[in-house]
């Protein structure tokens, strides 16, 4: 799509919503997102007429928010997982769910300290970190940290890198970890290495090496009227055309 075409896809999707949104929205939504989501949606929102307010966390946190009776209008998970336990609790307004985005496994460097080692089956990670540590989202619960211990997994090397992990809340937290050079090493999504000039990208993993990275939206059952009018302007061309720049696959 050319620069101009898309400026007057987006003009126009944004006229139409303009008076859809404000008909149907008495206040402002609240949309609880995956925090790798925060400099896309952040634009996203920006060009929305009634702005939401979003609150950026690791999924498997937001999930548990929402079961605990969080007021929020729209959920963004980083995985299928935390979508469908929310479901399973009977919280997610029926027919909303869809899948919105995809996004790429990377392995990190501080961009000071350069490194290139490319995650392949019994590749050399015990050796790169010496007695260092690897930033991680936390790998039992957090999206990020559950693929990437299925990445290491699969590539043979899970028992050298579970010494030495460095758990962290959420994945922008263990992009923090390296960005500041603590860590020599990261497993973030390609996203956030778009996002953070501290960092380079060290490697890829394989795209077979762990579980399809899938951000499912749903909007919830206790959700404000206006909330199925922002699910569909995250479907917009306009919109996926915004996420696409900041590095995702749209769906």
């Amino acid at each position: 799509m050319s620069v101009a075409w898309r400026h007057l896809v987006m003009s126009g999707v944004f006229v139409v919503l303009a008076g859809w949104a404000f008909a149907t929205q008495a206040q402002a939504l609240t949309v609880l997102a995956a925090a790798s989501l925060k400099e896309a949606l952040d634009e996203v929102v920006s060009f929305y007429p009634t702005k939401p307010v979003v609150a950026y966390g690791s999924s498997a946190a937001l999930a548990r928010q929402i079961e605990n009776g969080a007021p929020a209008d729209l959920f963004i998970s980083a995985d299928l997982d935390w979508m469908d336990y929310v479901e399973k609790k009977n919280l997610l307004a029926p027919g909303t769910r869809r899948n919105l985005l995809g996004n790429r496994l990377v392995l990190v460097a501080p961009a000071k300290q350069p490194v290139k080692l490319q995650p392949a089956p019994g590749f050399q990670i015990a050796k790169a970190l010496g007695n260092a540590r690897i930033a991680l989202a936390e790998p039992n619960s957090v999206p990020a940290g559950k693929y990437a211990k299925a990445a290491f997994e699969k590539l043979g090397v899970w028992d050298q890198v579970v010494p030495r992990v460095a758990a962290a809340e959420n994945v922008r937290a263990a992009l923090a970890l390296v960005s500041r050079g603590e860590t020599p090493l990261g497993v973030v999504y390609q996203t956030d290495a778009y996002a953070e000039r501290g960092v380079m990208v060290a490697g890829v993993f394989p795209a077979d090496s762990h579980p399809p990275i899938v951000y499912p939206v749903a909007v919830l059952k206790t959700a404000k009227p206006g909330a199925t009018a922002f699910l569909e302007f995250l479907s917009q061309p306009a919109t996926q055309a915004i996420f696409e720049k900041h590095g995702f696959a749209v769906h």
